[in-house]
């Protein structure tokens, strides 16, 4: 192996210590940023985007205590549905539309669905602690 080699598997060894199931339990406020997007119409194949191009926003910020999710232009509250040792699932409405967020417990990873009777995107993106 070359010392470059050793060198990254030191660096992601120590980046994944400082993160523990404990900072996506709820806890703590993070912020995610949205990777791959999905946009849907019925009938339709879904087509995959970057979130800018179809409007949603590249960030997020989680804030438990407040129960609000923060975007660029706008706060909205959540509500939290259901919470276990392997997902927090939230939901809200929003400017007509139905939203659901689902965060993985374990690893931060994210699953945002935003629909209304006409049209649905789903966005996939991963979370750290503020």
């Amino acid at each position: 192996m070359k010392s470059g080699s050793v060198l990254l598997t030191i660096l992601l060894s120590i980046v994944a210590l400082d993160t523990s199931a404990a900072d996506f339990d709820g806890s703590k406020p993070l912020l995610c940023a949205t990777i791959d997007a999905h946009a849907c119409d019925p009938g339709l194949t879904c087509t995959r985007s970057l979130p800018a191009d179809v409007g949603a926003p590249r960030f997020l910020s989680l804030d438990f205590n407040k129960q609000v999710i923060t975007g660029p232009t706008r706060t909205t509250p959540m509500h939290i549905a259901s919470k276990d040792a392997n997902e927090i699932i939230m939901n809200g409405v929003e400017m007509g539309y139905g939203w659901t967020l689902i965060l993985d417990s374990t690893d931060g990873s994210m699953t945002l669905t935003i629909g209304n009777y006409s049209e649905a995107l789903v966005l996939f993106g991963n979370c750290t602690v503020l």
